[in-house]
């Protein structure tokens, strides 16, 4: 994604890095991997590539409290010792090539504790998050991977792997992922999304396979989307030790009983309004939530490769009308924590004068920037009211400050005159159409602005306002009042007449 003049994403709100970094301690297969890394030493033998070598892996099953003669321990064992070279919490040196044929027996290489594991201990957060990001690339990888079934139907007569047959692309697979990652974390951060709770695994694969605006899927868009759903299945699974996501899988059950049509339907009712769906039915087809730490980590990625990705705080140190600026694209509820993060900490007097200064400005997103100043004010105390009434004669700000001030039942209040009354009614409605669109709402607001004022149509024509016209038109088309419409259009013709 290309930088915007506002976010491409909805900002995502998270915890400290303290309270993330001890997330990823904990995260079971990072753990495993400090584990194994403070159990290297002389006795630690690994093959090419630093494998741990397969005598060694019972034994490192058993430092992490697996049982070695299960199958699964070795196994988990070789997953977090991958995972431990792979962030520097291992220093391993490989045997040397050829060195078994030279000498007539077998060659290891040697494993010891990296300078990274003090990190562990001693590091600063940002620094046990970084090692805990490099963990999860590996984890990435590997989930990116076919499964050991898939390999082993692609081996050929001579027990090699036939990639072809396989149709393995390394980048399409991971690729694949991310946009799925993508799309869990806008689910997540989206204020009418899914927000906290978990998302239906056939929602995700949906996402993926069926183009936009497509109607009825065809029987092979639904195995698509059920073949998706499946591969999500195991990817999920893999992904879940590393702190990314809480993941409940499908039910194994539910595999043998419904079809690649159930799946899709699953998909389509599961979703963020799937009305009246039964729950437990939506949950036997897998459900899957970012963590904290996953939307820290998959935010993280987003950044890395040039993606817009804010987070609520971050304009904590920068100028009012940065904030401004920026909380103009947010979703009302992120925009007010951004604000109220911006506020703390800083004299009310000074902050309020400078908010309303940065709100001031004939461009396109003033009124916008107008409204979210009014939201930063509404919760100022009489602190605020001497930074208030210092614009009461500004033509842009007189409105609203006469609206804080009248909120609060200050008495002196001085009356707006006409020509604020209609600038201010115009810099509304165009606020209210940048935030929100053509909501349902809004006919109400425009009936309620427009039918106390006798001749409204006839004098807000006139207004110097930059949206005039365009606001007029709006109105035109959705004020309620089918005479009140009709005179909107005319007066949107006369502002555009005006204008040229």
């Amino acid at each position: 994604m290309s930088a915007e003049p506002h976010p491409t994403l909805p900002p995502v709100r998270l915890p400290s890095d303290a309270e993330l970094a001890r997330d990823a301690l904990v995260a079971p297969l990072f753990a495993r991997a400090v584990r194994l890394a403070r159990w290297a030493g002389p006795h630690t033998r690994v093959d090419i590539g630093g494998e741990l070598a397969a005598a060694q892996l019972p034994e490192a099953a058993a430092v992490l409290g697996l049982d070695p003669t299960d199958e699964e321990g070795p196994v988990l064992a070789s997953q977090a010792w991958r995972v431990a070279v792979d962030t520097g919490l291992v220093d391993v040196a490989e045997p040397e090539e050829g060195g078994a044929e030279e000498s007539g027996t077998e060659e290891s290489g040697t494993a010891a504790p990296g300078e990274d594991l003090a990190l562990v201990a001693g590091g600063a957060p940002g620094e046990v998050l970084d090692l805990w990001l490099a963990a999860l690339d590996t984890v990435l990888a590997d989930a990116a991977v076919p499964d050991l079934d898939d390999l082993v139907d692609a081996l050929d007569a001579g027990g090699e792997i036939d990639f072809d047959r396989l149709d393995w692309n390394p980048s399409r697979e991971a690729d694949f992922l991310d946009g799925v990652l993508a799309n869990l974390y806008l689910l997540t951060v989206s204020e009418h999304g899914a927000s906290d709770g978990p998302v239906p695994l056939p929602v995700l694969a949906a996402s993926m396979v069926i183009p936009e605006g497509m109607g009825e899927p065809t029987d092979a868009v639904l195995e698509q989307v059920s073949d998706a759903m499946m591969r999500l299945d195991d990817q999920f699974r893999q992904l879940e030790p590393i702190g990314l996501v809480e993941f409940r899988p499908v039910d194994e059950a539910l595999m043998t009983e419904a079809d690649d049509e159930e799946f899709a339907a699953a998909g389509s009712a599961g979703g963020p309004s799937r009305g009246e769906v039964d729950d437990e039915d939506v949950s036997r087809y897998g459900l899957v939530r970012l963590t904290p730490l996953g939307l820290y980590g998959i935010r993280a990625r987003m950044l890395e490769a040039g993606v817009t990705a804010p987070a609520v705080g971050e304009l904590a140190d920068k100028g009012a009308d940065a904030l401004l600026d920026a909380v103009s694209g947010y979703p009302e509820g992120a925009a007010q924590a951004e604000i109220e993060q911006w506020l703390a900490g800083r004299e009310l007097q000074g902050a309020v004068a400078e908010l309303l200064a940065a709100a001031r400005g004939a461009d396109e997103g003033g009124p916008l920037r107008r409204l979210r100043c009014q939201q930063a004010l509404a919760p100022a105390g009489p602190e605020a009211e001497p930074a208030v009434r210092a614009v009461l004669d500004d033509a842009e700000l007189g409105g609203l400050a006469r609206v804080w001030l009248s909120e609060r039942g200050v008495a002196d209040v001085p009356a707006p005159d006409e020509a604020m009354v209609f600038w201010l009614t115009v810099d509304t409605i165009a606020a209210q159409l940048a935030a929100d669109g053509e909501t349902a709402e809004l006919p109400l607001l425009m009936r309620s602005l427009t039918e106390h004022h006798t001749a409204f149509f006839d004098q807000v024509w006139r207004v110097e306002h930059p949206a005039t016209a365009y606001v007029l038109e709006t109105m035109g088309r959705m004020h309620p009042d089918k005479k009140a419409a009709k005179e909107a259009r005319k007066a949107a013709f006369k502002a555009r007449s005006r204008q040229a």
